[in-house]
């Protein structure tokens, strides 16, 4: 920018000094002088844009790992706190929008200095232009001002409405089988395109507000160029100035049009780049639900007791412990208290969960949940989690999780590709598939939800027989409220109102807790016109 202000000074000086009668050589080292800062602002330019576009993609590729592994370090928490719409707004348009935004910077600070040495050269030529110039480039800033403030107003609506909308669109996308059997599909269509509606709306505002930036960034500094252009050739019409300093004056004028038009560029950029740089930051600042996280302490050396004191529950190492209750929800709070996904007094060996280094409790406690992600990629990869399996284990795991069958319809077999969320699997079969990847895991404690709640009662028996075979002599916790699974666990925790009522084997328990034998059985040995389908409460069991 600063170089952009040379060739109007050697261009007086080859104007003055050089067109005379006899100055031949002096003209010929101006032109030489000319000529070699051409060549030198050519070269400064291409590594300018070299430069920029190196910041630009340096930042969008940092961001977006920033954004990444705060996705990762939210891990199960990610869905509850931050929708997939606005996931994808912030790692695609937002952070675009910041790369963009420094590119667009360097050339504004540029243009600041750049405007300083013109001031300082027109000074040195008439200290009248130089305090047109002084005054006239900040009055620029101050018109378009406002218009920024403006503008960040709208950009923020238009932002948060569109994470809005992306996530409808992948609420949509992804539940658009259920939204044929229910036959509502034309109208979340419909409320999807209200939403287009308004967001394009919302966008037209903010295009109005951007086009009054943008013409107001071209139009006042060639507005000011034409005032100091006219001043400056009244002088010089005057004798105040000579001809060379009217062409430098000119020269000057013109050439900072590029730093006034990239310095209001700039201030766009940067109001942009505020609103952008908000929501990513908003995204970075959350928390994971589970608490402690930063807690550095040991974990027990060998396989131990897990307890959580919320609900009274013990898991003894090496056995298939189960967990039943009358709300899903309440054995599967329990389930995330002892994977430490959420806070609490939860103690593996006498250690609370939450002073454990968190590695350690991932590593060695998977939680499995059912409605856990299916990642898009060939069944292998779906499968195999964080390393490659051999053929092997992946058999027995297939064998044990009665999914052999799902290998075999598919087209190429394990080398077949899963579509995200395993859309192209059936509902039991998505379930199957996520307990093949929690048992290839072979973690020391597997904490499963509902392993078995989407398969027939036939796929359901062998899958109790088998899981507990394939995890004999290892710590075990499934909840469910299947017979057939709970006949195969060692012991049986009752959950009423989320706390245990009862413990023992699944025949200890049907023989005399009554809220149990109701809730296993599902109510097939009650009256159909009987209200009392939900086990009761606890002050009833008691």
């Amino acid at each position: 920018m600063v170089c952009l202000t040379l060739p109007p000074y050697l261009l007086s000086r080859a104007i003055d000094d050089g067109l005379q009668p006899g100055r031949w050589p002096v003209l010929a080292g101006w032109v030489a002088a000319l000529l070699g800062v051409g060549v030198l602002n050519a070269w400064l330019a291409i590594m300018r844009h070299r430069t920029m576009t190196r910041v630009r993609l340096d930042a969008a590729f940092r961001s977006v790992r920033a954004v990444v592994a705060q996705a990762t370090r939210l891990g199960g928490a990610l869905p509850r706190r931050v929708t997939a719409g606005e996931v994808v707004t912030i790692g695609f348009g937002d952070v675009g929008v910041i790369a963009n935004t420094l590119t667009i910077t360097g050339p504004g600070v540029g243009a600041v200095l750049a405007f300083v040495v013109v001031a300082a050269l027109l000074l040195a030529v008439e200290p009248l232009l130089a305090a047109v110039v002084l005054l006239g480039v900040p009055l620029l800033a101050v018109l378009v001002g406002p218009l920024l403030g403006r503008l960040q107003g709208v950009e923020t609506a238009y932002r948060e409405r569109q994470g809005e909308l992306a996530g409808r669109f992948a609420d949509m996308a992804g539940g658009l089988r259920v939204l044929n059997g229910i036959g509502g599909k034309e109208v979340y269509a419909e409320r999807y395109r209200r939403g287009s509606q308004e967001l394009r709306a919302q966008g037209y505002r903010v295009g109005a507000v951007t086009s009054w930036i943008q013409a107001l960034g071209v139009g006042l500094p060639t507005l000011f160029l034409g005032v100091v252009t006219w001043l400056a050739a009244r002088m010089a019409a005057q004798g105040t100035i000579s001809i060379g300093e009217l062409v430098a004056v000119y020269g000057y004028a013109a050439v900072l049009v590029v730093p006034v038009s990239f310095f209001i560029e700039g201030g766009y950029g940067l109001s942009r780049g505020l609103v952008a740089a908000r929501r990513v930051i908003r995204f970075l600042v959350l928390e994971p639900d589970s608490a402690g996280g930063d807690a550095d302490g040991p974990a027990p050396a060998e396989p131990s007791v897990l307890r959580d004191p919320a609900s009274g529950v013990e898991v003894v190492p090496g056995r298939l412990t189960a967990l039943a209750g009358a709300r899903p929800s309440e054995s599967a709070a329990v389930v995330e208290r002892l994977g430490r996904f959420t806070g609490s007094a939860a103690a593996w060996g006498g250690i609370r969960l939450d002073e454990i280094d968190l590695t350690q409790v991932r590593r060695r406690i998977l939680v499995a949940d059912n409605e856990a992600d299916l990642f898009a990629g060939p069944l292998r990869e779906v499968i195999g989690g964080a390393r490659d399996r051999d053929e092997e284990s992946i058999g027995r795991a297939l064998y044990a999780a009665v999914a052999q069958d799902i290998v075999r319809g598919l087209p190429d077999g394990l080398d077949s590709p899963v579509d995200a969320q395993g859309r192209n699997l059936s509902g039991g079969q998505r379930q199957r598939v996520r307990l093949v990847r929690a048992l290839l895991a072979d973690p020391e404690v597997l904490l499963a939800v509902e392993p078995t709640s989407a398969v027939d009662a036939h796929t359901e028996a062998a899958m109790a027989a088998r899981l507990r075979a394939a995890r004999s002599g290892r710590t075990t916790v499934v909840t469910t409220a299947s017979p057939l699974l709970l006949d195969r666990a060692d012991t049986v925790y009752y959950l009423v109102d989320g706390r245990v009522a009862a413990v023992g084997s699944h025949r200890e328990l049907l023989d005399r807790e009554p809220g149990y034998r109701l809730l296993v059985s599902r109510g097939a040995d009650d009256d159909p016109g009987d209200e009392e389908t939900v086990p009761p409460s606890r002050e009833a069991v008691q």
